[in-house]
């Protein structure tokens, strides 16, 4: 089994820069729908698995349903949900998703200043939270 796995969208993406060691499957602007298609046939199975998806959302996108979906695809001992930063109703719904499997939930630290990303010591943070 692989020991980490890494998914999602841009902040998936810099998190990677941090965990190298992991295996991303991420798109910078990918909103949970999309990635789920582009996904669909892939295995997700690892040790530890990071997830950041929600925060590139909009009304057309069926969140709750499409988290639940990846969730349920997923295999892992541990799984890690980077929580958006904005969008308080996309927080609910990662916070539904991971409670109902026992994840853990990562609020994003140090965020830089268009509020959504981490900075670099925010990234750091993440990847040392994750291990």
């Amino acid at each position: 089994m692989i020991d980490c796995m890494i998914l999602g969208d841009s902040i998936a993406v810099g998190t990677h820069q941090f965990r190298p060691e992991c295996v991303v499957h991420a798109k910078s602007g990918i909103n949970s729908s999309q990635w789920n298609r582009q996904n669909a046939n892939r295995k997700l199975n690892a040790d530890t698995v990071i997830i950041s998806l929600g925060s590139n959302d909009h009304e057309g996108v069926r969140t709750l349903w499409e988290l639940q979906q990846l969730r349920t695809r997923v295999d892992a001992e541990r799984v890690f949900w980077i929580l958006p930063a904005i969008k308080p109703d996309v927080q609910r719904m990662v916070e539904i998703v991971a409670r109902d499997h026992g994840d853990i939930i990562l609020p994003i630290p140090n965020l830089q200043i268009d509020k959504v990303h981490p900075s670099r010591a925010g990234y750091k943070k993440l990847a040392e939270q994750t291990r």
